[in-house]
Order: structure tokens, then sequence, then C-alpha cells
């Protein structure tokens, strides 16, 4: 059920479906699909948003529900 979780993250950063798609390099038609649970979004995709907003795929995915991803110096569990 990630649609749920990129919609919010959309109109969290007040962005419209054109903004985001545009960022995805897709059409307008085609995010929607993704945001509307109708069509599966592709790893690639699933990626870019995550890295837009600064956030997991993991996130993205509702397999957690730790919004920000850990900075790189605060890494040091690994």
């Amino acid at each position: 059920m990630c649609f749920k979780r990129i919609k919010d993250l959309r109109i969290d950063n007040d962005l419209y479906q054109k903004q985001v798609a545009k960022i995805l390099k897709i059409t307008r038609q085609q995010y929607s699909l993704y945001e509307t649970g109708k069509k599966d979004i592709p790893v690639d995709l699933l990626c870019k948003l995550a890295d837009y907003y600064n956030t997991s795929t993991d996130y993205i995915l509702n397999r957690t529900n730790i919004k920000n991803k850990i900075p790189e110096k605060d890494k040091s569990f690994q």
C-alpha cells in the first residue's frame, strides 16, 4: 500500500501530481496510476521518490514508520 505514502509525502511537500511526475520524468497520468494504487511503481522510480523526499524506500513501502533517512555520519552501527 505504498500509494498512500507517496500521496501523503506529495501533499506534505505541497506538490501537485504534475510536479512529481516532472521530477520522475513521467506523465501526470502515469504518476496518478501509482498514487491511486492502480499500478505498481517501478523500483527505480521508488528510489527516486525516496531520495527526493529524503526518506527510505522502506518508509514508502510501509515497512517502517521512521520517515527520515539516517544521516551518513550517524550510520556508525554498520
